[in-house]
């Protein structure tokens, strides 16, 4: 039952997540927009730490960490976003949420093996850009994102290395339109582009792991994604419109302009973390990211005035469990977990790099038989800054998971 169930789960979330918008920052206007968490909430809630892995949940990050799981494991995600946008002396607030990830992980002897569903990016804005002075106004909105599903698996060749390997699908559209308004005259122009796109991205990962001390132990991880490339087909449409008092944009006259077929390229990206801790009690970590510059020379992502330069992420984090097998204290068995991350986007604006913060907390709650767990994250942060007339956005995420755990493939006995 829980197997057909989750089924069910996986198609509908496959069409919710393919519709729905993830965003609601004007820093998604670039590239493919803003890059998602490709992780857990376990993993957010410790600053995006990756390098952890144990037998009771899927790592969505390191395929080599499969290695290690030991129960087969369901685990869905879900956020709230809310977001207070400045610009100089003004500021708007927006919001939005998501289903984040859907996944399985299913252990078979030393090896690991899961799939997935898990946005790659996500597109959402809505800009107005007026100048009083010229009597021009601009309206800029957008919205899509690429979704990958993937299937990965991790072998353990020691009790101490594990490697692993993920072949992801991805696949999305990112739509973006534009209106010209000039005062004093009766007709808009509106331009309309979207770009269709699918291809394969891999992943190689390590994980290493041993005690240094009878309860010190020594926890490592490492993956890489070399540089491939996507189809796109792209769409162009240009039009006279009359924009009506509601909003509604009635067609007066439109054609559609021909636009070739083109590749884009998924630049390569390395990580890299290590952490000590004492097993089942406490565990901390830094890690450390990197993604090549990207080449957005695709019409639909080539902005004047925007570049994208080397990415780099810093990360620290862990958590701490009280009593993991208290058979008194609820409270002693809840894992409180904690870190933060500092991220250079790559994205070069007006002079200025987009950098972004975030500090985040939370609790892995126990919930039934089998290890089951429900995971709370939330996280504050910052993106961009409000000089050269750019964005500060502050933001804040409230994200759930539910880990559920289940036995498969045992051998059964007769008596």
């Amino acid at each position: 039952m829980t197997k057909r169930l989750f089924i069910i789960v996986f198609i509908l979330f496959s069409v919710i997540t393919t519709a729905q918008e993830r965003t609601s920052s004007p820093y998604s206007f670039y590239g493919l927009g803003l890059n998602t968490f490709k992780g857990t909430v376990e993993n957010r809630s410790m600053g995006g730490l990756s390098i952890f892995s144990d037998s009771i949940h899927v790592n969505l990050q390191n395929p080599a960490a499969l290695g290690r799981l030991r129960l087969t494991t369901y685990t869905v995600g879900l956020s709230g976003n809310s977001v207070e946008i400045k610009s100089g002396d003004e500021s708007e607030n927006a919001s939005s949420s998501s289903l984040d990830y859907l996944a399985v992980g299913i252990p078979t002897g030393k090896f690991g093996f899961a799939f997935g569903l898990v946005p790659y990016s996500s597109v959402g804005y809505n800009i107005d850009d007026i100048n009083q002075d010229e009597g021009i106004g601009n309206r800029y909105t957008g919205k899509g994102g690429l979704n990958r599903v993937f299937l990965a698996a991790g072998y353990q060749i020691t009790s101490n290395i594990n490697i692993g390997v993920d072949a992801s699908y991805n696949f999305g559209n990112i739509q973006n339109k534009s209106i010209l308004v000039r005062e004093d005259v009766q007709y808009s122009s509106r331009e309309i582009n979207r770009s269709d796109l699918s291809g394969f991205t891999y992943k190689i990962g390590l994980d290493y792991e041993r005690m240094l001390t009878e309860s010190l132990q020594f926890k490592m991880g490492a993956y890489y994604t070399p540089e491939t490339t996507l189809k796109t087909d792209n769409q162009r449409e240009l039009a006279t419109i009359l924009l009506g008092v509601d909003g509604r944009e009635i067609t007066v006259d439109s054609r559609d302009v021909s636009e070739p077929a083109s590749d884009f390229v998924l630049p390569s990206s390395f990580s890299i973390g290590a952490g000590v801790g004492r097993p089942h009690k406490w565990f901390v970590g830094g890690e450390f990211s990197t993604t090549e510059a990207g080449d957005y020379s695709n019409r639909a992502f080539a902005i004047e005035g925007a570049s994208f330069e080397q990415a780099s992420k810093y990360k620290i984090g862990g958590f701490f469990i009280p009593n993991y097998n208290s058979l008194t204290s609820y409270f002693s068995r809840i894992v409180y977990r904690g870190g933060l991350r500092m991220e250079e986007t790559g994205l070069h604006l007006n002079g200025e790099s987009i950098n972004e913060f975030g500090i985040a907390f939370g609790l892995g709650l126990p919930a039934g038989r089998m290890l089951t767990n429900i995971n709370l994250g939330f996280e504050y942060g910052q993106r961009g800054t409000t000089s050269a007339g750019l964005i500060q956005e502050n933001f804040f995420n409230a994200m759930i998971s539910l880990s559920l755990n289940d036995r498969w493939f045992i051998k059964r006995r007769f008596e």
